[in-house]
């Protein structure tokens, strides 16, 4: 191909246009490097070879990056490098690399659209390093990089990407990134260029690139005018923004001149003093005795007072002693009630153990019932059969003493072994008659006790299912505890909390009632949770209110609330702001705490409450029972202690205890959810609990079916076997009324039937004897059961007794509670009216100590006594100011020069700030003018740019013989390019097909006037014309083809078709 063109160029030099000619003179160095033979041309390069200096790439080492473990150290030459290998090798990881490591971005490498996918799998980091040249003039600090620069990059599995810079000896330079972009700018490179760094999907991307914009962009990068855009675009955000900047210092110089015009009244302005002077001085004496007259007026109300507040002691006397005599007598009948409750409860402890032998004896009667019961059964039974057989026996007697001569001596004999078969056979009957006799004894003794068990199972049943019934219910309130505790004291508490805020809000209420009282304490030890629960009892429900008003609105907000339920109690107390005093009255043990101090009340009215209603102070707490029992029924019991209670909740005196129903705490506790499992787990063990009874009770079922039914069975076969035995009887009955009579025959049964009425008569005294035996069981066990019912009827009249005087006793302890509340009430306030008389008396004394204090003063000020109609406090105001004013003014005069040299700074800085100002509007203005400036260069530039492109263009398709054309549309950022290739020949095959003479003779004439202008070039046409018109010359070659052969065709051809 390289011969074809080299010998057209130079042959046909002649006959070319004359912009070729020149356009290959001008490139004649690139065609000659062209066409030079490859030897010759390597020595040629050697002996021009420049040595490359500063930026090129020296080594490049990879580690861990991409899919290679490690790749290199490559070492590269100063000029020609070519890097082989196989695909998968590594040779686009090194341009990657190269790319990455020298500030390219993930996109532009085409291989990943970030920079964790270029870190090796499994791997937690990728290295990179490459060595720059660092030699010649354009050498960046060389001074500090030496020949070489080193550029070590790290990318993190998170892509984070880290450099460190190093000079030739490795050691650390700079890690900013800042750093190797002024590296970068120095030596010129730029990896995202594609005219430096040109990538496998890049040249794809070009090659395959359609789009004319997509060429003009590849254009405006490749030229770096791109970036020079993208410069301008920079520039002219940054003016904007210096614009904006000019537009805020507008404003803060518009506040600097304001302030130099204050600064110049203050410098203008001065005044003079004397004046101000005197007015002060006549403000101060007035002032001296308007602080007189207003002290006189304040004692007047106070010595009124003092007056008033003596007359109402007597008040407060009387209601101390009125309610000390209530709680005396509410003392009093505590004890007597509480005293007749310890002979009810002592009498009651007598009463148990009679009362459990009586139960015993019944159960043991009853049993000699039930025994005693089934003997007459048996007997009476017994006693049947055998007046049967009597029957039975006496009828065959008389029946074989009739019959005796109506039989043979044969018949007599066959006769006689048929009876002795059937009486063999009786016996056997009646053997299994009594077994099942016995059998039917016992299946009616087991279904009876069955019958019991199964009553007694019922009733414990019961008592467990009421049980776990309770302990649902307990679950969920505790579940529905977990988002709101308040719901532990009741459902509907949220919802009556909710009306009372309502009601306090719309001021129903003069103080708002709290509670309930449980809700609003909490416990320093959890483990006392119980114990002050049943010290608290039902007071934990309680609500308190100040005044009797606000109980009856509270008691109809609850009536809504609790329309049928239990409503909680309401205790009428009056709020106080403090905790009560307990000091005196306090017990103080040194090791275990009293209720109040095992609380924490944030609320001094609840403490209070608690405090009137239960006296919490005076009660301990005493974790270990035998311990509490030692403190409290010992010889010196603690020192203002009423009660103490364990940690079981039971309740210790001095002289006795109780111990406590409930066994855990369903109020206080402080860990729901180990209460929600310990009801969990008490429920699941009370299923079991139940489930084994309705096993046991399955089972008894099962047993009582299955004795009945063996009863039933037995009956139906003692009923069968009878029956039998009776036809055997009638039929030995016939046989023997057959046989002859002789006395040696009936001589036995006479025996027998004479036996039988022995038995009979033993027996009927023995069923006689076991129904007396009976008949007096039955009266003992009925007297044992009376008995024992009406003890523990008694037993239980006084325990209802005991339940109506302990409530009794608790109504009586807090009207007690409550007297010594009130009583107590009356003595703080007593104590506190004859303190506050104290004070007021020492109060209105330094009064007037202060005001002959003040009248000495102001007579000190002005001998002679004004009479001021102002007050004290506007004199005082006006002293102020003028005292302000005065100073003011000594300020301004006695600081001349602060006040002139203020002036001057802020008017220096003013002019700063105008002057800035205008040098901005300056610079603006002169971007404007430098920017318009380069945009022109910038479109000359590009004008320029594009013109050289096409140039170079051209030049490479004339040097390969092609012709085309490159439009630049800088408008519309498009690049259209077009190649057409000058073929050394042109073919046309008849061309002359569908034209008539004329136009046939046209046609041919202008083109052999082409042909005949282009004479470097062949033609070839095709036609079926002879051509002989043609004129002859030396350019025209005409060959002539020979005629084909039709029959050598048409046999070819069908041979073509059996093929």
């Amino acid at each position: 191909m390289s011969k074809r063109k080299s010998s057209s160029v130079s042959e046909n030099a002649s006959k070319r246009a004359k912009p070729v000619q020149e356009e290959e003179e001008e490139d004649e160095n690139v065609a000659d490097g062209d066409e030079d033979d490859p030897l010759l041309s390597g020595q040629v390069q050697c002996t021009r070879e420049v040595v490359s200096d500063a930026g090129i790439v020296e080594s490049i080492t990879l580690k861990n990056f991409m899919c290679h473990s490690l790749l290199g150290p490559f070492t590269f030459g100063s000029n020609v490098n070519f890097v082989v290998g196989n695909n998968g090798s590594g040779k686009s990881a090194v341009l990657t690399a190269l790319i990455v490591a020298l500030g390219g971005n993930a996109q532009a490498t085409n291989r990943g659209s970030s920079l964790k996918g270029f870190v090796k799998e499994g791997e937690s980091s990728a290295d990179v390093s490459i060595t720059l040249r660092n030699i010649g003039r354009d050498a960046y600090k060389p001074e500090v990089y030496g020949p070489a620069i080193i550029v070590d990059l790290r990318i993190t599995r998170d892509g984070l990407r880290t450099y460190k810079l190093r000079n030739k000896s490795g050691q650390l330079v700079s890690t900013k990134k800042e750093e190797l972009m002024s590296i970068l700018d120095n030596f010129n490179i730029q990896v995202n260029n594609p005219v430096s760094v040109l990538t496998q999907e890049m040249s794809k991307y070009f090659l395959h690139s359609k789009g004319e914009g997509d060429k003009y962009k590849f254009f405006m990068k490749a030229t770096q005018l791109e970036q020079m855009r993208e410069d301008f675009v920079y520039i002219k955000t940054t003016k904007h923004v210096t614009e904006d900047k000019v537009g805020q210092n507008t404003e803060c110089l518009k506040d600097l001149k304001r302030k130099y015009l204050e600064k110049e009244d203050r410098y203008k302005s001065l005044a003079s003093l004397d004046e101000m002077h005197t007015k002060l001085e006549e403000l101060q004496k007035q002032m001296a005795w308007a602080l007189v007259a207003e002290m006189e007026k304040e004692l007047e109300p106070m010595k009124e007072k003092l007056r008033a507040d003596r007359h109402s002691t007597q008040k407060y006397d009387e209601k101390v002693e009125e309610w000390k005599n209530k709680v005396e007598e509410a003392e009093k009948k505590y004890k007597q009630i509480q005293e007749q409750l310890e002979g009810i409860t002592q009498q009651v402890q007598e009463l148990q153990p009679k009362c459990a032998e009586l139960k015993a004896e019944a159960q043991k009667r009853n049993s000699l019932l039930k025994s005693s019961e089934v003997t007459v059964h048996r007997c009476k039974a017994n006693l049947r059969d055998l007046e049967k057989d009597k029957v039975q026996l006496s009828s065959r007697i008389n029946d074989l003493k009739l019959s005796i001569s109506q039989t043979t001596g044969a018949e007599s004999q066959a006769r006689t072994q048929r009876m002795e078969q059937i009486q063999a056979e009786l016996e056997k009957l009646k053997h299994h008659i009594s077994t099942l006799g016995q059998q039917i004894d016992q299946y009616q003794h087991a279904c009876s006790r069955a019958k019991e068990e199964q009553g007694k199972m019922r009733r414990e049943h019961g008592v467990v299912q009421r049980s776990i019934e309770a302990n649902r219910r307990n679950l969920q309130t505790m579940e529905s505890s977990r988002s709101n505790r308040l719901r532990r004291f009741g459902d509907h508490m949220p919802a009556l909390l909710t009306a009372i805020d309502d009601a306090h809000r719309r001021g129903q209420f003069k103080h708002k009632p709290r509670g309930p009282l449980g809700y609003l304490i909490s416990l320093k030890d959890p483990e006392l949770a119980l114990a002050i629960e049943v010290c608290l009892k039902g007071q934990l429900l309680a609500f308190t209110c100040d005044n009797h008003e606000d109980e009856r609105v509270l008691q109809g907000l609850m009536t809504k609330m609790f329309p049928g339920g239990r409503r909680p109690t309401i205790i009428t107390s009056q709020f106080l702001p403090q905790v009560h005093d307990t000091r005196k009255k306090a017990v103080n043990h040194p090791e275990y705490p009293s209720v109040l101090q095992a609380l924490e009340i944030e609320d001094p009215v609840v403490a209070n409450c608690l405090i009137d209603q239960r006296g919490i102070e005076s009660i301990l707490l005493i974790k270990n029972r035998t311990e509490a029992r030692r403190v409290m029924q010992g010889r010196n019991p603690p020192r203002n202690c009423t009660q103490a209670f364990s940690k079981e909740g039971d309740q210790i005196f001095n002289n006795r205890s109780y111990t406590a129903e409930q066994t855990r705490a369903n109020y206080l506790s402080g860990d729901v959810e180990e209460e929600i499992r310990h009801l969990q787990r008490e429920m699941e063990n009370q299923d079991a609990q139940a489930n084994r009874f309705q096993q046991h009770m399955r089972r008894l079922d099962e047993d009582l079916k299955q004795n009945e039914g063996l009863l039933r069975r037995a009956h139906i076969e003692q009923k069968t076997t009878k029956d039998k035995a009776t036809k055997l009887e009638l039929e030995l009955t016939d046989l023997q009324n057959v046989e002859e009579p002789q006395s040696e025959d009936l001589r036995p049964l006479e025996e027998d039937l004479q036996e039988i009425i022995t038995k009979i008569s033993s027996k009927r005294d023995e069923y006689e004897e076991a129904r007396t035996q009976m008949t007096d069981h039955k009266a003992s066990y009925e007297k044992a059961e009376r008995e024992y019912k009406q003890h523990k009827e008694r037993i239980n009249t006084i325990a209802e007794e005991a339940d109506s005087i302990k409530e009794e006793l608790s109504k009586t302890d807090q009207e007690a509670m409550k007297c010594k509340h009130h009583k107590k009430h009356y003595d703080e306030k007593r104590s506190a009216h004859l303190r506050n008389i104290q004070t007021l008396e020492a109060n209105l004394e330094s009064k007037e100590r202060e005001l002959q204090t003040s009248v000495s003063k102001a007579t000190e000020i002005c001998p002679e006594r004004l009479e001021v109609r102002r007050t004290a406090r506007s004199l005082d105001s006006e002293i102020n100011r003028l005292k302000v004013k005065i100073s003011t003014q000594k300020q301004q005069q006695g600081n001349r020069e602060e006040v002139v040299r203020q002036y001057h700074e802020a008017l220096e800085s003013y002019k700063n700030l105008a002057q800035q100002m205008k040098n901005l509007n300056s610079f603006i203005k002169s971007l404007d003018s430098v920017m318009n400036q380069r945009l022109q260069v910038y479109a000359e530039l590009r004008r320029f740019l594009s013109a050289r492109c096409k140039y170079y263009f051209d030049s490479m398709l004339a040097q390969r013989g092609y012709t085309g054309s490159m439009t630049f549309d800088h408008k519309n950022e498009t690049l259209s390019i077009t190649v057409q290739p000058e073929a050394p020949f042109r073919c046309l095959d008849e061309f002359d097909v569908y034209m008539d003479m004329v136009n046939r003779r046209i046609s041919m004439d202008m083109m052999l006037k082409v042909a005949a202008g282009q004479r470097y070039r062949q033609f070839i046409f095709l036609t079926p014309q002879s051509m002989s018109t043609l004129p002859e010359s030396k350019i025209i070659r005409i060959l002539r083809l020979k005629d084909p052969d039709r029959g050598q065709n048409n046999a070819q051809r069908n041979q073509d078709e059996d093929q």
